[in-house]
Formats: C-alpha cells, sequence, structure tokens
C-alpha cells in the first residue's frame, strides 16, 4: 500500500510511490496543538482525502503527533473495529502524550482520547525517558485511562513510585534499561496476539541515531525494528511522527508552552538540512520494517 504523507510542515522527504496531502495552509493552525473546533474542521478536510487503504503515515515534526488520533480513528472505522474486535495500539514515545491541555488537543495529550476510545483495546506508550512520568509531573498526567487498565506507561530510568502509592502500579512497567523493556515489551506483543496499530514518534531515539525537535530518549533502531518484527503479521495500520522542521509560532501561547517543553524550533538552514537527510534516511529503513510486519487488509482479527 502506498504510504501516505501529511505534509503540513515540508519535512518529509519523497518516498516511493507516496501518496502527498498538501497540508501547509494549515500549519499554525494545528502545529502543537489546536481548539477542538479546529481541529476538527482540519480532521474532516483531511479524512475527505484520504483512500480507502493507505500505507504508513508520515506526519512531520513531533509537534504534529495528535494527527495519530484522526489516523487511528479512521483506521478503526474503515476496519471495522468494536469494543467486541478491538485495536490494540503500541506508541514508542520518549513522552507519554497522555498530559493535561484543557483548551484542545496538542502533540502531548492525544493519547487519553484513543485509549479511551471504546474499539481500543489498550494502548502501551513505550520508551519513555521523560520525567513527564516522573513524581514532579505526576498531577500533569490524565489519569483515568491508567485506573481504567486502558494504558500502560513503559519507561527506562525514570522514578514513578507514585503510581504504586495511588494503586496504579500495573500500569506502569519501569526497566533499568532499554534492552530490558525492550525483551519484556516484545514478549507481550509476540504472545498476546492481537490486531494493532503501530504509532512511532522518533524522540524515542537517541539523539545520535537521528535527530528531532524534541528532547530525546535512548531506543536504538535494532530495538525499535525488534519490536516492529514482534508484530509481524498484527500490524493493521501505522504512523511516524518525530522529523525535524524550523518553525516560529504566530500564536502567543504555543511560543510559552512548546518553549517550556524544552522544544526548539529555531534550527540554521545548514543543521536543519543535515538533519533532515538523515532523518530521511532513516525514513527509508523504517518504512522497510513497517511494509513487512504489516497484514494485508483483509477483515479478520488476530485473536488474543
Amino acid at each position: 500500500m502506498k504510504p501516505l504523507v501529511l505534509d503540513v510542515d515540508g519535512s518529509v522527504g519523497p518516498l516511493a510511490g507516496e501518496l502527498r496531502l498538501p497540508l501547509g495552509d494549515w500549519q499554525d493552525a494545528i502545529r502543537f496543538g489546536a481548539s477542538l473546533g479546529v481541529y476538527q474542521r482540519f480532521s474532516r478536510h483531511v479524512q475527505a482525502q484520504l483512500p480507502a487503504q493507505h500505507g504508513t503515515a508520515w506526519m512531520g515534526s513531533g509537534d504534529f503527533h495528535h494527527l495519530s488520533w484522526l489516523l487511528i480513528t479512521h483506521c478503526i472505522a474503515r476496519q471495522g473495529f468494536t469494543a467486541a474486535r478491538p485495536l490494540r495500539v503500541v506508541v514508542l514515545d520518549n513522552h507519554p502524550d497522555n498530559m493535561r491541555f484543557p483548551w484542545g488537543v496538542h502533540c502531548g495529550s492525544w493519547v487519553r482520547r484513543i485509549a479511551m476510545h471504546p474499539a481500543v483495546s489498550h494502548v502501551h506508550v513505550a520508551g519513555i525517558t521523560s520525567q513527564d512520568i516522573g513524581a514532579g509531573h505526576a498531577w500533569e498526567n490524565y489519569l483515568g485511562p491508567l485506573r481504567a487498565g486502558k494504558l500502560s506507561y513503559w519507561s527506562c530510568g525514570v522514578d514513578t513510585g507514585w503510581a504504586r502509592r495511588l494503586g496504579m502500579a500495573a500500569a506502569f512497567r519501569a526497566f533499568d534499561s532499554m534492552d530490558g523493556l525492550v525483551d519484556a515489551l516484545t514478549a507481550v506483543l509476540a504472545t498476546a496476539r492481537e490486531s494493532s496499530y503501530l504509532s512511532i514518534d522518533k524522540d524515542v531515539f537517541a539523539p545520535d541515531v537521528v535527530t528531532t525537535n524534541w528532547d530525546q530518549g535512548q531506543m536504538r533502531e535494532a530495538q525499535a525494528l525488534r519490536i516492529m518484527a514482534a508484530l509481524g503479521g498484527q500490524l493493521v495500520g501505522s504512523d511516524v511522527t518525530g522529523d525535524i522542521s524550523s518553525w516560529r509560532y504566530a500564536t502567543w501561547w504555543k511560543r510559552w508552552l512548546s518553549a517550556g517543553d524544552g522544544q526548539d524550533t529555531a534550527i540554521n538552514a545548514q543543521t536543519l538540512a543535515q538533519a533532515q537527510a538523515g532523518q530521511h534516511a532513516f525514513n527509508q529503513r523504517l518504512m522497510a520494517a513497517l511494509s513487512a510486519s504489516t497484514r494485508p487488509a483483509t477483515g479478520q482479527t488476530v485473536h488474543r
């Protein structure tokens, strides 16, 4: 199936056989975050152009990870997933993307909306090294999906003892090393086979693997490939974000919040060109691995 490029920021290089939707006019409105009204208008605009089937969706900068919400809901509707025939979602990310954002949806808040979808069995967010799930930021996390048993955090090197004290220990899988995390996650994914959607934010990777706009984690490319292999024959959809681009927000609150989150969008032209070249080569390898792990859309469920 053809790769789909939601081309909002021009950061994704050409992919063989791609379907590219030009969405640059929406960049300032949708980048980092948006009110629900703006997001819904954007979603309708995109979904009106989506083909019945497509391959991995590429969304550009990690500032657009909240576009996974519309892509996953489209996948659910298109392939007929229900509470009786649910979809599992696996997210590789350095951040939980389950943080409070009362003004709509943004790139760090969308996971709650997917986790609580009745047709989603569970969301695993894996590769977290950010202190977003540490005690200092505990109050910022949406606790509903964690308490409901619909969301699990898989982290490395973060003290999450606060979750135990609130009776949510089962939702937090903490590891001393990324190898240990990947070993445990791949065992679960390979054993409990289920129709799955994979969303990758490349900030999950160590900075020497690829350069993004955000603070980065520790995952190696080979570890991500192991996770994809464990999902072999189970993947029914996927998306990738975490490319790099330069942008100055017109909106003051986006400048303020993104700066507070440690985002870097002020990048000189030479540094940006080098980083995007590395990103493009990495995208080619990810696309090959995702294609190999995706099963044809037959409408059949992989049973747990």
